[in-house]
């Protein structure tokens, strides 16, 4: 473990943090919170025998978007103890975490050792629900991010939200702009039209 790269290493760590706060923060479990688990685990070993990047974006502007990524969910955790929220409905923010927690599980197993959080090429990923939206774990966050808010949103998590959008758009553009390299992303594009949402965008 300890020969592996820096980039890795840090995946490793900060995977684990999230998993130990993932425990402190959730007072009950539901299937949509072990199937985050799950990935989380599942992430510990990509981080130990995932293949280097051939390209990969160092520049701070993604630095910082992946660093807001990371902590937006858990800012609106915290600021809920704070400031407790609305309830709106429940039962269908909670089907709707649950099928996020789903097709993220089912995009990060299409990706395999091609994860990554940084944007970065170790090959193109055209399997599984990639077949239909070029980033269809981002959408899982969008789908989540409306789900939790349906359980309890108030006027600071919708403000949260909104910046992790953001900053999931910009990675986006960053990301493509990086696999836009691999010989095959002109045909993938071409099959595989929209990058979130299907007949949108």
């Amino acid at each position: 473990m300890f020969g592996r790269r820096f980039a890795d290493l840090l995946l490793f760590c900060v995977t684990s943090a999230e998993l130990i706060i993932l425990f402190l923060l959730t007072p009950t479990f539901t299937i949509a919170d072990w199937i985050y688990v799950l990935q989380h685990f599942i992430v510990l070993g990509i981080a130990l025998t995932r293949p280097r990047p051939k390209v990969r974006d160092y520049s701070m502007a993604s630095s910082m978007a992946v660093g807001a990524a990371y902590v937006y969910p858990y800012a609106q955790v915290i600021y809920l103890r704070w400031s407790p929220g609305h309830v709106a409905w429940p039962t269908g923010g909670l089907a709707l975490v649950t099928l996020a927690a789903g097709l993220s599980l089912v995009s990060l197993l299409a990706m395999g050792t091609r994860f990554g959080v940084r944007p970065a090429l170790r090959d193109l990923v055209t399997s599984g629900p990639y077949r239909f939206v070029r980033h269809p774990m981002y959408l899982s966050y969008i789908l989540g991010d409306i789900g939790y808010n349906l359980q309890e949103w108030n006027f600071g998590t919708i403000l949260l939200v909104l910046g992790g959008w953001a900053s999931l758009v910009y990675r986006i553009h960053v990301e493509e702009q990086v696999l836009s390299q691999h010989a095959g992303w002109p045909t993938y594009v071409a099959l595989v039209r929209y990058r979130l949402f299907p007949a949108l965008w």
